[in-house]
């Protein structure tokens, strides 16, 4: 009986120092809590968003979705799912389920196909967005130029909080990774149109003369040229030099 219950006793030990083992190695590395995605993967039919709710190419999108899929051989027109999706996105404001079916029909292709890729690219809004489209790059380079007051102004301004639409579907904030425009942060992209060098004040009068219906500048608001440098140029500032130069004259 002793003999039992010992080996009850060491097994039930052994399992305990197993699991601190298990514990310490999977221990996390981080003491912030995990941000979850805020995208959907998951369809579920909705009065704004269900098959019944037609979608269909207008004449002039119908004409670059032939240009578009006749970049490809027949048989591997499939290829063109992601530009005709971005496509019926800019016509439909977002991609919904009824979109999603067209381009399936469209291309040929089962309709899960559609699904898999536009779940995967965070490129393709799968709930209505307002008319702009606020982006805020908050990438590193982003952050330590000032991208966080950035997305707080926005707030404070119109309203929201990220990943909400304002009362009037005029405006839809969300956090975005890298731009691209590293060199020009911090960095807005505004549907397609990207906005650098921001600073608050600037944002709050591109948010004001957005909502007026004024005609906006894209580029940088700090007035420099593209991503040249900001106190003017330091190289190149001379016309360059033609052909032949120093290059000896008997060759």
């Amino acid at each position: 009986m002793l003999a039992k219950f010992n080996l009850k006793a060491a097994s039930t030990t052994l399992s305990g120092i197993s699991a601190a083992r298990f514990s310490l190695q999977s221990r996390r590395f981080s003491a912030a809590a995990a941000l979850r995605s805020d995208a959907i993967f998951v369809h579920r039919d909705t009065s704004e968003n269900n098959p019944n709710i037609p979608f269909e190419f207008n004449s002039k999108s119908m004409d670059e979705a032939q240009r578009i899929v006749a970049k490809y051989p027949p048989q591997y027109k499939k290829a063109a799912m992601i530009p005709l999706l971005h496509l019926a996105q800019k016509q439909n404001g977002w991609t919904s389920i009824s979109v999603m079916n067209y381009i399936a029909k469209f291309l040929q292709v089962p309709p899960m196909r559609v699904y898999e890729v536009a779940t995967f690219y965070t490129m393709f809004n799968r709930s209505p967005v307002g008319k702009y489209f606020l982006q805020v790059c908050t990438t590193t380079p982003c952050q330590l130029c000032g991208s966080s007051k950035i997305v707080e102004t926005i707030e404070n301004h119109l309203g929201i909080k990220v990943g909400e639409t304002t009362s009037d579907k005029l405006f839809t904030l969300v956090e975005v990774e890298c731009a691209g425009a590293c060199i020009n942060a911090p960095v807005i992209s505004v549907n397609d149109d990207y906005f650098e060098d921001l600073t608050p004040e600037a944002t709050v009068k591109l948010l004001d003369d957005l909502k007026a219906g004024n005609a906006v500048k894209r580029g940088p608001v700090s007035g420099r040229n593209n991503c040249e440098p900001q106190g003017g140029l330091t190289s190149l500032t001379t016309p360059p030099t033609g052909p032949g130069f120093m290059v000896r004259d008997d060759l």
